[in-house]
């Protein structure tokens, strides 16, 4: 039997690229070779796609230096022919075009904008070009954490609440500071209780989130809107909860199927032994293995660890999840369950929550690879 031949997509243009290189170099280098021909298609941060770069396979994070792609010596630029469907795949060098061959589906390992947002789905929904994942609207509405939250509401699930701002007419000069009264007028008027914390509504991996904890300080609020902002003009307002946050990975990798969820699993601060302030930021997911450390099932009663897959699957369905993601929830004293957000294409890395799930669940990390892609194939 022939292999199938799986366009690996990584990098991006997104704040996510580096993330993303390196949950494709865990993909290329678990995916079963005798099943599958992978061709690794690395997209640089200005967004021009290219074969024969730098091997991904090499990339990780021990040594505390960030990949990127870039364009290398006998690196050759992608060319899409979108008429051609599964042989529009072409590289380019100097004025003639080398087919890659027959596309049998695509992996898009890709975190955040241009990538993860429902972008990239669509140009391949255009080809008619099977692909790993979400299709455009839930890759679109749970980039997008005020839609996933407004889509989760509507189908009765609990959320965080907040409010949402537009600080496309901010006073920049000032960094927002004019702005502070009017941001703790909303944030007085929605009843908020503090800690607050902020967020981009459009990007990954904490990128642009800060912790607010002195009620009334309109510059720390102000402050706060201003770092988001650097990354999205529509920004989130959230009344911090006081609960664990525990992550469900789910897998559907025929769309329509019901879909399968692992078991729940936590993010356990080890930091927080010394500092009681500390969240989940950037460094603690991806450049510190010390700060951190998962735990798989989440230590929770069997019956909430059962509400939790419940919320999960439940989640999964309401913004139309197909392939897989990762819902993260508030679990808190009381064993309410709220979701938080719902990563489409949650991190690969070895130190990813997603992949561990499901080898605590049963399914081997190479074995995951192979489900997902099966799914998809014609």
């Amino acid at each position: 039997m022939s292999k199938k031949r799986i366009v690996v997509l990584y990098g991006g243009r997104a704040d996510e690229h580096p993330i993303s290189c390196i949950s494709a170099a865990s993909v290329l280098n678990a995916i079963d070779t005798d099943r599958f021909e992978p061709i690794p298609v690395g997209i640089t941060k200005d967004g021009k796609w290219i074969v024969n770069g730098e091997d991904p396979r090499g990339w990780n994070l021990d040594s505390g230096v960030l990949p990127e792609v870039t364009i290398t010596e006998g690196a050759k630029m992608v060319v899409l022919d979108v008429a051609l469907g599964q042989n529009g795949f072409f590289a380019q060098s100097g004025n003639e075009l080398e087919s890659l061959g027959h596309v049998d589906a695509v992996f898009p390992v890709l975190h955040g904008p241009y990538g993860e947002d429902g972008t990239v789905q669509g140009l391949l929904e255009m080809m008619n070009v099977p692909y790993v994942g979400c299709g455009v609207l839930a890759s679109a509405a749970c980039m997008d954490k005020h839609y996933t939250k407004v889509l989760l509401a509507s189908a009765g699930i609990p959320v965080a609440p907040g409010i949402t701002i537009d600080a496309r007419d901010f006073d920049a000069a000032s960094e927002f500071a004019a702005n502070g009264p009017a941001l703790l007028d909303q944030v007085k008027a929605a009843g908020l209780e503090y800690p607050l914390f902020v967020k981009p509504s459009r990007a990954g991996s904490s990128f642009g989130v800060t912790k607010v904890e002195n009620a009334d300080d309109a510059d720390e609020l102000a402050a706060a809107v201003f770092e988001a902002s650097k990354h999205d003009w529509r920004i989130l307002i959230e009344q911090g909860i006081n609960a664990r946050e525990i992550e469900c990975a789910v897998l559907c990798p025929k769309a329509g199927d019901k879909p399968q969820v692992s078991w729940p699993g936590e993010i356990v601060l080890d930091s927080r032994s010394t500092d009681a302030d500390s969240f989940y930021d950037f460094d603690s997911k991806y450049m510190d293995s010390s700060a951190s450390h998962v735990e798989v099932p989440a230590n929770l009663p069997d019956e909430l660890l059962a509400k939790v897959r419940e919320t999960a699957a439940k989640a999964f369905v309401a913004v139309d999840g197909a392939g897989l993601s990762r819902v993260d929830t508030f679990v808190t004293a009381d064993g309410e369950v709220m979701v938080n957000e719902i990563n489409t294409m949650p991190g690969f890395t070895s130190i990813s929550m997603y992949p561990k799930a499901w080898e605590a669940t049963g399914i081997a990390y190479s074995d995951l690879i192979t489900t997902l892609i099966e799914g998809v194939l014609r």
